[in-house]
C-alpha cells in the first residue's frame, strides 16, 4: 500500500509546485521595506480638470525621513487616446511594505 501511495501522491505534489509558485507574486528588485504599515488615504477634495485627456491621480502616502509623507493628487494628461493609469500601491511581504509605482497602460490590453 505504501508503495502505491508514493506512485501516486509524489507525483502530484511535484505536479501542483507550479500552482504553488503561480500563486506567490515576486516582490521588485531594489524594493525599500518599511515596517510601518502606511496611514489610510487622505480624502482629497479634487480641482476642476485642466482639459481633456487629463486624468486624476490620487495621492499617496510615500516613506521620507522615516516616516510616511502624503504626496498630494494631481492632474496629469494621458500620454495617448488609449491610456489609462493603473494606480500604485503599497503592498505586505514577509520583509515589511513596499510601494509599487502607479503607470500608464494601454486599455487595448
Amino acid at each position: 500500500m505504501k508503495g502505491l501511495l508514493k506512485k501516486i501522491l509524489l507525483p502530484a505534489a511535484f505536479m501542483s509546485l507550479p500552482l504553488l509558485s503561480a500563486c506567490l507574486v515576486p516582490v521588485p528588485p531594489g524594493v525599500a521595506y518599511v515596517a510601518v504599515a502606511p496611514p489610510a488615504p487622505l480624502v482629497e477634495v479634487r480641482a476642476v480638470s485642466p482639459g481633456p485627456g487629463y486624468v486624476w491621480i490620487e495621492g499617496s502616502w510615500v516613506w521620507r525621513a522615516n516616516a510616511y509623507q502624503w504626496r498630494a493628487g494631481r492632474w496629469e494628461r494621458r500620454p495617448h487616446a488609449e491610456a489609462v493609469w493603473v494606480a500604485g500601491s503599497w503592498r505586505h511581504a514577509h520583509q515589511g511594505w513596499y510601494w509599487v509605482d502607479g503607470h500608464w497602460a494601454d486599455r487595448r490590453g
